[in-house]
């Protein structure tokens, strides 16, 4: 009995030591691994996911402020003109061509020859607007439309023409400007500048307009002017272009001011994508959505489109002023 006494004593003696030695192992060890905050430790990145950056929108700046001259005192200089003192066709070093039918975005009538409908003679050049027929019983309307595109391009300046316009239903001539490069994207969004336009059934009223994403087709901004004698005899069409506004006139008086900063105090490219170069466009169109908008007249075909001369100027200060500020 004394020896079973000693073992189990011996067996008690063996069971403590051994729950110490787990109890200490324990209490070595903290009773979770996550840490105080609330975050699970599963929506922690791992260091190869490290969380990104939201991009910073930078605003984009306002055009067609902060130029600071004198209007009154800007000087011009004719940096280029066509004055039609030759005979022939005209000049190839300073005209291309638009060609063909397809309607121009306008369901125009017209088809656009490579020069065939242009001539200069007797100091003018004349764009002829012809009904030319088509097998027996059908015919077609052919014109020119001339450009610069691919010979000159302007940023900034004076552009004017000396034109007689035709007159009947149907007709349509223009001089205008589009956006040499399309910076800003397609029409409308890089603008168009019409410095001249007139539609044989409102006749002796010019229009003046221009187009970008903000206004343009029907809800472009500009302005019909009655000029009497358009038919009759030559007149002057031009815009001033500067990069702050667009200054339209007829005979030297002024017609319409485009000023983006009366639509917002910061204008963006939505309505001033007039800050790259431009170029020139000369046609004679028929019918169309706004040509044909009362129908149309070949009874007095052939007409003509007459014009004396086009030229462009730039002032030497607008073109340090905005190469500074470029």
């Amino acid at each position: 009995m004394k020896r079973t006494c000693v073992i189990l004593l011996a067996a008690a003696l063996l069971l403590t030591a051994l729950g110490a030695c787990a109890g200490g192992q324990n209490t070595s060890q903290p009773e979770s691994s996550a840490p105080e905050s609330s975050t699970p430790v599963s929506s922690a990145p791992a260091e190869s996911e490290s969380p990104k950056e939201e991009p910073t929108m930078t605003p984009e700046p306002a055009k067609a402020i902060g130029y600071e001259y004198d209007h009154d005192t800007l000087q011009y200089e004719l940096v280029w003109s066509d004055e039609f003192d030759y005979e022939g066709k005209p000049d190839p070093e300073k005209w291309n061509y638009d060609t063909g039918g397809s309607g121009w975005g306008n369901n125009e009538l017209q088809t656009y020859t490579a020069g065939d409908n242009a001539e200069v003679t007797d100091g003018k050049l004349i764009i002829e607007l012809r009904s030319e027929p088509v097998g027996e019983n059908s015919k077609r309307y052919t014109s020119t439309r001339m450009i610069t595109f691919g010979k000159e391009e302007w940023l900034y300046g004076k552009f004017e023409i000396s034109a007689k316009l035709p007159a009947g239903l149907g007709t349509w001539p223009a001089f205008w400007m589009m956006p040499a490069h399309s910076a800003y994207g397609g029409w409308p969004n890089s603008g168009e500048i019409d410095i001249m336009e007139h539609v044989g059934f409102d006749q002796d009223v010019v229009v003046q307009t221009v187009h970008n994403t903000a206004y343009h087709a029907g809800d472009g901004k500009g302005k019909s002017t009655p000029t009497a004698g358009v038919s009759e005899g030559f007149h002057t069409y031009a815009v001033e272009w500067l990069p702050d506004k667009l200054i339209f006139s007829i005979d030297g008086e002024e017609s319409f001011v485009y000023d983006p900063t009366e639509y917002s105090d910061a204008p963006t490219k939505e309505i001033w994508p007039y800050d790259q170069p431009f170029y020139l466009l000369l046609n004679l169109a028929f019918g169309g959505n706004w040509g044909g908008a009362q129908g149309t007249d070949d009874s007095y075909f052939p007409v003509q489109y007459e014009v004396e001369y086009v030229r462009v100027y730039q002032s030497p200060e607008i073109t340090a002023l905005t190469q500074q500020a470029g």
